[in-house]
């Protein structure tokens, strides 16, 4: 047994905290999906800890790493080269050890988030209107894929106002983006809203006006938890035709980063399918 684990390669996420997070059950049924040994592992690593335990787990063997809250940006600056979208989000969720020693910075996020929305979930964006509560990492990860796939109006919330002004300037040349804080969304009716806060981590909801869906708009929350999130809650209050939480794009981040590190593109709809069901949820 010892023997063929050490055959195996070596994969983890790091982050503080990590102990809930479903990746490393992803990443096995990924690689007993495609016959593909490897062993995946969470390690809850602290910000100020990043640098080093990065560096001991490649030079341990490692392969690859996902880096979840607070490690993203951390993870940007300690990769030797980088995607575009990753440069673009100065955020990395996936590093990989390349044949000559150097490590690889992909962030996946928005790619997971567009490949649920719209062939997971069949939504389309062209078009609509799209609402996303808050200006922070995660909004930084997914802004250039929604904007390339033509929304007609996009507008960032967020409750300091002036962070949100700042991400719109840089994002700008992608697209049209307004920003403004949450008080000033009252009136205003969106197809698709996206909480990309950390509120739903703590139990919270961001101070949300009625009315703000349109009628058979979608919401749709990054976060995800065992049972359904209270930004979840609120969307099925406020009748959306969908609401669901992030499980499946965490699904689809977790899949493109095993592509970049094996080469293979696993199935997700399974994978979905089943971590819902295990979440007492319909599949």
């Amino acid at each position: 047994m010892t023997q063929q684990a050490a055959q195996k390669d070596r994969y983890a996420v790091f982050g503080f905290p990590v102990a809930h997070s479903k990746s490393p059950r992803i990443h096995t049924l990924f690689a007993a999906q495609t016959g593909q040994a490897l062993e995946y592992a969470a390690l809850e690593v602290a910000a100020e800890q990043f640098p080093a335990r990065a560096r001991e787990f490649f030079a341990g063997g490692g392969k690859g790493l996902n880096c979840t809250v607070p490690l993203k940006e951390l993870a940007w600056r300690f990769a030797d080269l980088r995607s575009e979208r990753a440069e673009r989000a100065k955020a990395v969720n996936t590093l990989a050890l390349r044949p000559d020693g150097t490590v690889f910075g992909d962030n996946t996020d928005g790619a997971g988030l567009l490949r649920d929305l719209t062939i997971n979930l069949g939504l389309e964006i062209a078009g609509k209107s799209v609402l996303i509560l808050g200006a922070g990492g995660a909004t930084r990860g997914i802004l250039q894929p929604l904007l390339r796939s033509g929304p007609d109006h996009l507008i960032i919330a967020n409750r300091t106002p002036e962070k949100a002004k700042a991400l719109a300037a840089e994002f700008g040349d992608l697209g049209e983006i307004e920003s403004c804080g949450f008080d000033a969304l009252a009136g205003q009716a969106f197809d698709l809203i996206l909480n990309a806060t950390a509120a739903s981590l703590t139990g919270e909801l961001p101070p949300l006006p009625s009315g703000i869906l349109k009628n058979n708009g979608c919401c749709y929350d990054l976060a995800y938890a065992q049972g359904p999130t209270p930004f979840v809650r609120w969307g099925h209050d406020a009748g959306a035709a969908i609401c669901m939480d992030g499980v499946g794009m965490l699904v689809e981040q977790a899949a493109e980063a095993f592509r970049i590190w094996r080469g293979i593109y696993p199935e997700t709809a399974p994978v979905i399918a089943l971590i819902n069901r295990e979440r007492g949820l319909s599949g």
